[in-house]
């Protein structure tokens, strides 16, 4: 610390003496030598506990209670941690999951969708009722459906960024309209029973029995992780800004590796690796890259950050928000027809329940701030890892469904006070 602090006295004296102190691409690499020894000389606990002082969690505290909530169900039942149960777990976080990533992205506006569970089950009725009552096949029938979640996205964030009406209003009528449509096309029977062995049901039904597809997915996952981390780690060593040490690479490869190992045997243990869950894993990479290595990702955080900073930089601050609520339709849509498949079917409970509370919920509890410009894809895989796990702790002890609602909603409000002092940590440390 006190030799990145001389040389930095040393430029800011010179520029002052001389007017030419400007910091050389050399200097800048010995700044960030410097502040990755320093980094790399403090312990965990250290690391952890500063981190903790200026609101930098991240995932920690979602990923240690995940860990509590597995160990308190296993402790009470011997076959929550089984194969089985892990495997279906593994597919029934699909469909929540999808839903919550759309929701991650408005979460990033500081703004909220509330239409979300009435588009996945107009999606799902959509697809059933071309699919099975007018004979379309499947592939269009499922295109039309997620277009048709496109589509309502871009009509609920043009009232919001165009007419002015807040997203509160515009999609708590969307919930409304959109599920009174969904009975509308369903028609006086309700339910629609889609085809067991087509397209759509084999996507929560399908799987790759073969052990080298789970293991080779979490061989190619921790290789990518790796190679991603290192190429970032050279950029910014050649930009001259700090970085994280190698050593934090290697021991995060390492957790990632034997994590990832672990469930690829898990899954071999049952039916194999889900196509549901590789088609929602490929999703979360592809959105966490939009989100942090294109500009529309980094648009949609400075416009969760200040929008009105973002509009005098010149960033068409309606463009990205009618985007936004496009692109949570869509995720809204896809989830429909996930849940869809786990039935079979398309009735007037699709998109019901507590489906909303949910997406949101797994959203918040993953990571993602409430307050927006803060959070990340994978949010919504820890967020319906740990709601989906109190839901398959609570139905094989055969505990009444108010438990898991009160059990998740604490869970919910503990996510909530964590973001709160962590907001006001970053704003001590003048980083909000």
């Amino acid at each position: 610390m006190s030799r990145t602090w001389t040389l930095r006295k040393q430029k800011q004296t010179g520029a002052q003496a001389g007017g030419a102190g400007a910091v050389t691409a050399a200097d800048r690499r010995q700044l960030a030598a410097g502040a990755g020894a320093a980094a790399g000389g403090q312990n965990p606990l250290e690391i952890l506990k500063r981190r903790f002082h200026s609101g930098e969690l991240g995932s920690v505290p979602v990923a240690l209670g995940l860990v509590v909530v597995w160990i308190i169900f296993e402790s009470l039942n011997e076959n929550f941690l089984s194969p089985r149960n892990l495997s279906n777990l593994s597919v029934d976080i699909v469909g929540p999951g999808m839903i919550s990533i759309g929701v991650v992205f408005v979460l990033l506006l500081g703004e909220i969708d509330l239409s979300v569970g009435s588009v996945s089950g107009l999606a799902a009725a959509v697809f059933a009722v071309l699919s099975v009552n007018q004979g379309m096949p499947e592939a269009p029938a499922l295109v039309l459906a997620v277009l048709g979640g496109t589509l309502i996205g871009a009509v609920q964030g043009f009232f919001l960024a165009k007419v002015g009406v807040p997203a509160f209003v515009v999609t708590l009528a969307g919930l409304l309209g959109w599920n009174g449509l969904m009975l509308y096309i369903l028609g006086a029977s309700g339910t629609i029973n889609i085809d067991e062995n087509g397209l759509v049901a084999k996507l929560t039904s399908y799987y790759f029995t073969n052990v080298a597809a789970a293991y080779g997915l979490a061989a190619l996952g921790t290789a990518a992780f790796f190679l991603a981390s290192y190429h970032g780690v050279r950029r910014r060593r050649a930009a001259g800004v700090p970085c994280r040490p190698v050593s934090e690479i290697i021991l995060r490869t390492g957790v990632l590796a034997a994590i990832s190992l672990a469930a690829a045997w898990v899954l071999n243990q049952f039916l194999g690796l889900p196509l549901a869950l590789l088609i929602f894993l490929v999703m979360l990479v592809g959105l966490d890259y939009v989100l942090r290595r294109t500009p529309y990702g980094r648009m949609i955080f400075a416009l969760g950050g200040s929008v009105e900073a973002s509009r005098r930089t010149g960033l068409n601050v309606s463009l990205v928000r009618i985007s936004v609520f496009m692109v949570s339709g869509t995720m809204a849509a896809i989830g429909g027809l996930f849940l869809a498949s786990r039935v079979t079917s398309a009735s007037q409970t699709s998109g019901g329940g507590n489906l909303l509370m949910d997406a949101i919920a797994a959203a918040v509890i993953g990571g993602t701030s409430l307050f927006g410009g803060r959070g990340r894809t994978w949010s919504a895989l820890l967020g319906v890892l740990v709601i989906q796990s109190i839901a398959s702790g609570v139905a094989l002890m055969g505990i009444q469904t108010a438990v898991q609602f009160m059990i998740t909603g604490g869970v919910l409000l503990v996510a909530v006070v964590i973001d709160s002092l962590s907001r006001r940590a970053q704003r001590a440390h003048g980083r909000v």
